[in-house]
């Protein structure tokens, strides 16, 4: 059996959304969308969502950390459920399909099945998770680390913003700090759709990606802190500049994307502050952050130590001295075999061509596989892919062709019956 989006209706969707949090950039002359976790547009997008959900006569749940879950009906609820899902929340300067995608193309897919009057063995649910971006709080993929183990509920709860507001006052806030447990039933599988917020479906040309993995994340916070001097009568040599070691740190980390040493490394420093900054006064303090990529583990590690050891050489140089928090961490994340063939068979017999390729972003998915066989679809986007920025787009005939594969693998996998442990078969 095959079935088949409505594609209009979730374009619909996925229009009505990007109008909550919405805001005209500047930068790109666009229209965005600002929609941080837990901010009160955060609030109202998950409200219009789970409307969505019971209109669609599913049965919803919030859990613990916000995570929000709605279930439609298996034949024998016994058997674990299939999950799809992903995160509404963005960037401060982000686009309409970023995991948006993925949550509206899961509540199409329910619908969808609603429409034809299909029944299936299993359980099927729709998710969003809490703080998958990471920008508020400054862990991503909070939400669904919480429930699939890796973060404490407590320890997420106690994170805070700017502003010195905790995850579980603004959940509070926001009338989602739910009752459910947030270590959720373990589900007999996940599948995300997502953009691909790169390049290597357009240059393929093709719609559709199966994703192999995700590559090492690596976020650290680098704080240096030197000596207020006068601009004008400090001599250089008798300067403990901390903005100099943070710019020398920013080339040094691309100097070391560009060496090759460390393989495919990708570093940003998105964030770099001078302390009170002034015009005519030494930096006394310098804060960065530092983002590190990397699909070999041992590279990775080899980078951090590269970094680490010239942070130290470049501060004790300078007289400064240096500190640094770790903000998150993860390993290379290879994601099931089994269901990465079902997501590809399912692509021929809708006759849709595809390539495989390793996500370079992070994702919900890359947690949910510490806990069930889990695997993702990539669409393709336009622009080069361009992501986190208003310049995000995707077409709705990509969009309808990656919801179309999650659709038909999500239906073969909730007809399978109990086989081992869960195994995909």
């Amino acid at each position: 059996m095959t079935v088949r989006i409505n594609r209009d209706r979730l374009w619909s969707t996925l229009v009505e959304l990007k109008e909550i949090g919405a805001y005209d950039d500047a930068a790109t002359g666009l229209r965005g969308v600002r929609r941080l976790a837990l901010t009160d547009a955060d609030a109202e997008a998950r409200r219009r969502c789970v409307a969505w959900m019971v209109e669609a006569g599913l049965r919803v749940r919030v859990d613990r950390i916000g995570n929000v879950y709605a279930t439609r009906p298996g034949r024998d609820p016994s058997l674990p459920c299939v999950l799809m899902g992903s995160h509404i929340d963005t960037v401060a300067t982000g686009g309409a399909f970023d995991g948006t995608l993925g949550v509206l193309g899961g509540i199409e897919v329910m619908r969808t099945l609603n429409d034809a009057g299909i029944e299936t063995l299993r359980d099927i649910e729709v998710g969003f998770f809490t703080e998958e971006e990471g920008v508020r709080f400054g862990t991503d993929m909070l939400g669904s680390a919480v429930t699939a183990g890796r973060i404490p509920l407590d320890h997420a709860h106690k994170l805070t913003d700017a502003d010195g507001k905790t995850v579980a006052d603004e959940l509070v806030r926001i009338g989602f700090d739910g009752d459910a447990h947030e270590r959720r039933p373990v589900p007999h599988a996940y599948i995300e759709c997502h953009i691909e917020q790169g390049p290597i479906l357009a240059d393929a040309g093709v719609d559709i990606g199966i994703v192999e993995g995700v590559q090492s994340i690596s976020w650290q916070r680098l704080t240096l802190r030197g000596e207020a001097a006068h601009a004008g009568t400090t001599p250089i040599s008798a300067r403990h500049d901390a903005g100099l070691v943070a710019a020398l740190v920013v080339v040094e980390a691309r100097r070391m994307c560009d060496s090759g040493e460390f393989g495919q490394l990708r570093a940003t420093v998105g964030n770099f502050t001078l302390g009170e900054g002034q015009t005519n006064v030494v930096p006394h303090e310098a804060t960065i952050t530092l983002d590190l990529r990397n699909p070999d583990d041992a590279l990775m590690t080899a980078a951090e130590q590269h970094i680490a050891a010239y942070v130290a050489s470049t501060a004790t140089h300078h007289g400064v001295t240096a500190a640094w928090e770790r903000m998150a961490k993860t390993a290379v994340v290879p994601f099931d075999t089994g269901i990465q063939d079902l997501l590809a068979a399912t692509a021929e017999d809708l006759g849709l061509p595809y390539v495989r390729a390793m996500s370079g972003a992070g994702h919900d998915a890359q947690e949910i596989a510490a806990i069930c066989p889990t695997a993702m679809v990539f669409v393709a986007g336009e622009n080069g892919g361009i992501s986190h920025t208003p310049r995000e787009y995707s077409t709705p005939t990509a969009c309808a062709n990656g919801t179309d594969v999650l659709a038909n693998a999500v239906l073969r996998l909730a007809n399978q019956p109990q086989s081992g442990a869960g195994a995909i078969i």
